[in-house]
């Protein structure tokens, strides 16, 4: 679908516009659907008129149960509050060094020992549901403080991270059906309505202990545990309900979890396939080792996954009042804009005639030293304007961290005859998952390498 969209982009010079029911999915409600990835449109959607191009209504509606108002469900003065509070949360050097601890430990103590254990066994694995699973525990553990263990040697099933699943697929539910259709279901509890309203009730019965757990040893001063999560952070404010608490922990848990593992998935996979990209993210690696900010070639590969396989591939806004874009399509109150990520990484116009290949260089300086970021409203993967995600860079840490600490270990090779293909869902998850074979790295010849230059740069004559 998301090449159908592109392929109509590309033939209509970036935007067109159709009736609800042409585009499946992505058209929300009666009315126009302008489905556009114009950078100038971007700009003007995201930023330029932000008031006039919320989520609106139908968003709302479909994941009220789920995340009720919480920041990456609501609009207004709601979303202002939540994202001011946030933002200061984010900007803090302690969640970054409390990212970094949860990462660490969820890759040495689980991952890589699944991977060895694959690698001497000669079998292989599904990379996708490993990641899944190492982003929901990490990002549980940055959310709230416990770790649900779904990386577990075992690979357990958890019941809250079931729970949330079954919430998840069953929300996401409500965008295939008609809004009359799905609420009539939920009244009359059929269907998947029956499964979401079981899921949430279950998920909240999991955050109301949690929440009333640490508020007890927040009241009680106790320094047995250092409570350095964002639920934490946001109770010491002292202003929200244990309903809002519960809504801040699951909408960061919905948008942490999901993106990263998405997009690692694909970065492995693309990785994979293309052996110099591969040999000059570990010989990148091999140089600098731990320093993460140093490794520039390695974001760059990240950033071109992202490009060509966006988490979210597409998002769409409501139009409050009658509006032009900036290439002169008129959108009429009470449509939408639907604006396309994945084509938007896809245009000729916007990335030249090599907009298909995966070429991380185009993300690094003339001289390779430096990682050379594009334009906002180019690349929208993290989204852009006053809702740009907050977590971006917490989510570079935790990509570059997993993908460095996999590739100076273990050879990655999808298993002959594996089909990887999207699913159609909000995320852009693979279809049948990421069969792996797991071989060793053989890290010699990039050693070497490095001798033989270190050795052929001149030297500096000492001063006199």
């Amino acid at each position: 679908m998301h090449e159908w969209i592109a392929a109509n982009l590309r033939r209509a010079g970036g935007t067109y516009q159709t009736c609800i029911f042409a585009v499946p999915v992505v058209a929300r409600r009666g009315g126009l659907v302008t489905v556009t990835c114009d950078p100038r449109n971007l700009e003007h959607v995201l930023k330029s008129r932000f008031d006039n191009y919320p989520k609106g209504p139908f968003w709302h509606a479909v994941f009220r149960d789920l995340l009720g108002d919480g920041i990456f469900n609501s609009d207004g003065e709601t979303w202002v509050a939540q994202r001011k509070t946030a933002a200061l949360e984010f900007t803090t050097r302690t969640l970054r060094t409390a990212m970094s601890r949860w990462v660490s430990r969820s890759i040495h103590g689980r991952l890589l020992p699944i991977l060895d254990e694959a690698q001497a066994g000669k079998s292989h694995v599904d990379l996708q549901d490993l990641l899944l699973r190492l982003t929901f525990d990490n990002i549980c553990g940055l959310a709230f403080g416990k770790d649900p263990e779904t990386l577990a040697p075992g690979l357990p099933e958890n019941e809250f991270a079931s729970a949330f699943d079954r919430a998840t697929e069953a929300t996401l539910n409500r965008f295939i059906f008609p809004e009359c259709l799905w609420r009539c279901k939920k009244w009359l509890g059929l269907g998947m309505e029956t499964t979401l309203s079981r899921s949430v009730a279950h998920v909240d019965q999991y955050l109301a202990a949690v929440i009333k757990a640490r508020k007890l040893e927040l009241a009680a001063g106790t320094q047995t545990q250092q409570h350095d999560d964002l639920l934490s952070r946001f109770m010491r404010k002292g202003s929200y309900s244990d309903e809002s608490l519960q809504h801040v922990a699951l909408n960061f848990i919905l948008a942490g979890r999901d993106t990263s593992s998405v997009a690692l998935s694909w970065f492995f996979w693309l990785v994979s396939t293309h052996p110099d990209a591969e040999r000059a993210i570990v010989r990148e690696l091999c140089a600098v080792l731990a320093e993460l900010d140093r490794l520039v070639y390695l974001k760059a590969a990240l950033s071109e996954t992202l490009r060509l396989y966006p988490s979210v591939p597409e998002d769409s806004k409501h139009v409050v009042a009658d509006d032009v874009l900036p290439d002169g399509t008129f959108v009429p109150a009470g449509s939408s804009v639907t604006y396309s990520i994945y084509s938007a990484g896809r245009m000729k116009t916007v990335w030249g005639e090599d907009c298909l290949e995966f070429r991380p260089d185009r993300w690094l300086s003339a001289d390779g030293a430096r990682f050379e970021p594009h334009d906002a409203y180019r690349f929208v993967a993290f989204n852009a304007g006053p809702r740009i995600c907050l977590g971006k860079d917490l989510a570079y840490l935790q990509m570059k961290n997993i993908a460095g600490s996999v590739l100076l270990r273990h050879r990655l090779a999808v298993v002959p005859g594996h089909r990887v293909e999207q699913k159609m869902s909000l995320t852009l998850f693979m279809k049948h998952g990421l069969r792996m074979e797991v071989r060793p790295r053989d890290l010699a010849p990039f050693v070497d390498d490095l001798r033989a230059a270190d050795a052929a740069r001149p030297t500096t004559a000492p001063c006199a």
